[in-house]
């Protein structure tokens, strides 16, 4: 009989104490939650993305709950490189997990200055490149949508840094298998996916959009079995490990991600509803390993039978 778990995983050089991690722009800049519960019981914190320059983002309306989910659209609104290291990293001094600095950019030169600024800051061990963000010199498309730019992208960022890279692929890829290769040739040692979905919601009597900005990004439960799809179909064509993520709300959801080839998952929208999901779901994925017998996480890593 199981008397105890292994829920230790590893994503490129680094180990992570158990598989579930925050997920960006919804865990603050890693110390917010803190008079909830204490961080480290995280396998890692992931912040809120950071640009070079501060970001005051979009008008409000911002947040628009919907049928089993919720629409943002913040804007990637941040405090800026120069505060962020000033102000945000000293802190996470305190939390013994690994932190997942998330960066963007308006073009290429912005993604490789910050990438190159962060990549000397002890406190940060991952920096996970958002790649969801309007390409301003490419006409507004998403640079996460064509895999020869997106390559291109992950191999100067590549450059720019010494840290484990994660790319954070887009659910707007017509291809999600394409571009995870597409990242992973060109030097990612690990993909996060995926970002919220392109949604929007109306006030029927006054005719009008229920964001400011007309369209946000879709997350919550509402969009769970698409990124389940695109984990499964993404694990199909790369080698490198894969993070899930999209409407996370249990245990039992995080396994679906686990099973269909992540090798963790981060929790967003969830968090806003329950603070303490986080514990919840990390118990409760130890405690299916304890009833199915299963001595280690990593066993159940890709284990979907089909």
């Amino acid at each position: 009989m199981v008397s105890k778990v292994d829920l230790s995983v590893k994503i490129a050089n680094h180990t992570y104490k158990n598989p579930v991690m925050s997920a960006s722009g919804t865990f603050g800049y890693g110390t917010e939650f803190g008079d909830f519960f204490n961080p480290a019981i995280l396998g890692g914190v992931v912040l809120k993305g950071v640009s070079v320059a501060r970001v005051e983002g979009n008008p409000s309306p911002r947040i628009y709950e919907t049928t089993a989910g919720m629409i943002n659209a913040i804007g990637l609104q941040n405090v800026g490189i120069d505060i962020f290291l000033k102000d945000k990293v000293p802190p996470l001094k305190k939390i013994d997990s690994k932190i997942i600095a998330n960066i963007w950019g308006r073009d290429i030169k912005e993604y490789i200055e910050i990438a190159e600024r962060m990549d000397s800051i002890q406190e940060l061990d991952v920096l996970e490149l958002n790649i969801s963000c309007p390409n301003i010199k490419k006409g507004g498309i998403e640079f996460g949508v064509d895999p020869v730019v997106a390559g291109e992208m992950t191999a100067l960022v590549r450059k720019a840094t010494g840290k484990d890279l994660w790319v954070k692929l887009s659910p707007s890829a017509s291809n999600i298998g394409v571009m995870a290769k597409a990242v992973q040739d060109s030097g990612a040692d690990a993909i996060s996916l995926i970002n919220s979905i392109p949604a929007m919601a109306i006030d029927v009597k006054r005719r009008k959009p229920r964001v400011a900005n007309v369209i946000g990004g879709l997350s919550g439960p509402a969009i769970k079995p698409i990124a389940v799809r695109m984990v499964y179909q993404a694990a199909k064509a790369v080698n490198i490990p894969i993070v899930g993520i999209g409407g996370i709300m249990t245990a039992m959801d995080a396994l679906e991600f686990i099973i269909a080839g992540a090798s963790a998952v981060q929790v967003g929208t969830a968090g806003f509803i329950n603070p303490h999901v986080f514990e919840d779901i990390i118990e409760g994925i130890e405690q299916f390993c304890l009833d199915e017998g299963i001595e280690d996480i990593k066993e159940l890593i890709g284990s979907i039978r089909v």
